[in-house]
């Protein structure tokens, strides 16, 4: 089959992309080459986990194109797909260039790493490993923290989905990147960030992953406002079910990385958290279905899947320093909670395409409260004792830590979604979301047979050779 478009005439706005890619790339031959880390002073079972942890996390990018490209309407299934998984190149790159020195540099006043400390990586493969993670390479840390960074903004894109142009999406996961992941992740798991001398404990992302990017969803479905179909009270039915079913596999397979790795060794720590990842996803399943059923629906595989998919957005704040039992809890509680938010969203005109403030917003606020709630040194002894077990300060520092990263996340991504606006049009125009941003955006189809072009005369099929 062939599809290819007219090619367009270079300008100078076409070529910006690839010019920028081509400077970086040219800067990278600049930085001198040092001597490698030396393998003796390392431990294997921990180097050879926290690889294929790191390997987890990444499957969790294609896992989230598919969850989110079965929800959309089969016009944008291809366009969301991308979204999902362009940060994989955008952040990868822009992570060696400056993305870990600012999330794990030199500090500069518990707000922010110099950029400078490793610019492209600059000592990393030969510096001292990290603070916390003393028997894995250094580059090793720095590549299973890189997988965090990449699915961040992916995450977003299911607020903004059918409607937002791809070069501003783009646009939106470099700035986010580097003025909201980046400033949240060294808050929090930078020794000398100010979240972390506050006493906050984010184990795996609860604060830096999902409030940021659940924030971030709200604030650009406000900016975006509603689609046309939105408004016109035309419901849209998932593309492909199946799809979401394996995209919440793929998820769920590597958040067992994305929460047991983050222990950053093979230890008895990792062993728990990876129990209480697994049991609060399977008992938050089941209350999602359940809650439905309560309400008067069938119970059905997307609800099951979401549900899932909130019980793994809450246990991880929590999932290196609360027990098994309570993962239950957790669970049950952060799927009845978000359950609820999706339908109050409903009954309100935010165009937030698939929930995601509901789901990982919510859902994460809740889990960072209930490490507050059930953590314990008994699991965790760098950890603390949450109000549970008498320490009731505990609890309001997640509380404070909690709305600080909700704050942050929603005003500067909402500064950056009208700031990206002037510059380019987020919006596709609006034969160009009747048409589907499949064909507007990419020039490809994921409805196989014909193709739908839009012209000012409306839409036209053209039979695919």
């Amino acid at each position: 089959m062939s599809n290819q478009a007219t090619p367009q005439k270079i300008t100078f706005k076409n070529a910006m992309p690839f010019l920028i890619l081509a400077i970086v790339a040219i800067g990278a031959l600049l930085v001198p080459t040092l001597p490698n880390f030396d393998d003796g002073k390392y431990n294997g079972a921990d180097t050879v986990w926290i690889i294929v942890a790191t390997a987890l996390v990444f499957i969790m990018t294609p896992g989230l194109a598919f969850f989110y490209g079965g929800m959309v309407h089969r016009k944008n299934v291809l366009s969301t797909m991308m979204k999902s998984v362009v940060a994989a190149g955008v952040v990868s790159v822009l992570w060696v260039v400056v993305g870990y020195s600012l999330c794990f540099g030199d500090d500069v006043n518990g707000v922010i790493g110099n950029p400078l400390t490793h610019l492209f990586f600059k000592d990393v493969a030969s510096g001292k490993p990290w603070v916390g993670a003393a028997t894995i390479p250094k580059p090793l840390f720095a590549m299973f923290q890189l997988m965090f960074a990449i699915i961040t903004p992916g995450l977003v894109v299911g607020a903004i989905a059918e409607r937002m142009r791809f070069t501003a999406y783009v646009l939106f996961t470099i700035l986010f990147s580097l003025l909201v992941y980046a400033p949240l992740a060294h808050w929090s798991w930078h020794p000398d960030g100010f979240l972390a001398k506050m006493g906050a404990l984010d184990f795996a992302g609860g604060t830096v992953v999902h409030i940021s990017a659940g924030c971030a969803a709200l604030a650009g479905a406000l900016v975006l406002k509603r689609r046309n179909a939105h408004i016109a009270g035309i419901e849209s039915t998932p593309a492909n079910i199946p799809y979401i079913l394996i995209g919440t596999g793929l998820l769920w397979f590597g958040w067992f990385g994305f929460n047991a790795g983050s222990a950053l060794a093979a230890n008895s720590l990792a062993v728990s958290a990876f129990a209480t990842t697994n049991t609060a996803a399977a008992a938050a399943g089941l209350s999602w279905m359940f809650f439905d059923v309560l309400k008067g629906k069938k119970p059905s595989v997307v609800g099951f899947c979401v549900g899932a998919v909130v019980g793994l957005v809450a246990i991880t704040p929590a999932a290196g320093y609360v027990a098994i039992p309570q993962s239950i809890f957790i669970g049950v509680f952060a799927a009845v909670v978000s359950n609820t938010a999706v339908y109050l969203k409903s009954k309100t005109i935010l165009d937030d395409t698939l929930d995601v403030f509901p789901c990982h917003g919510v859902g994460a606020m809740a889990g960072m409260l209930l490490t507050g709630v059930f953590a314990t040194k008994a699991i965790n002894a760098a950890g603390n004792d949450g109000w549970a077990y008498g320490n009731f300060s505990f609890f309001v520092t997640q509380l404070k830590a909690m709305l600080i990263a909700v704050g942050y996340s929603f005003v500067v991504s909402f500064l950056i979604f009208k700031f990206i606006n002037f510059i380019v049009p987020l919006r596709v125009s609006a034969i160009e979301e009747e048409t589907g941003l499949d064909v507007s955006q990419h020039n490809e189809n994921y409805v196989q047979g014909t193709l739908l072009v839009a012209t000012p005369e409306g839409l036209q099929e053209k039979e695919i050779v």
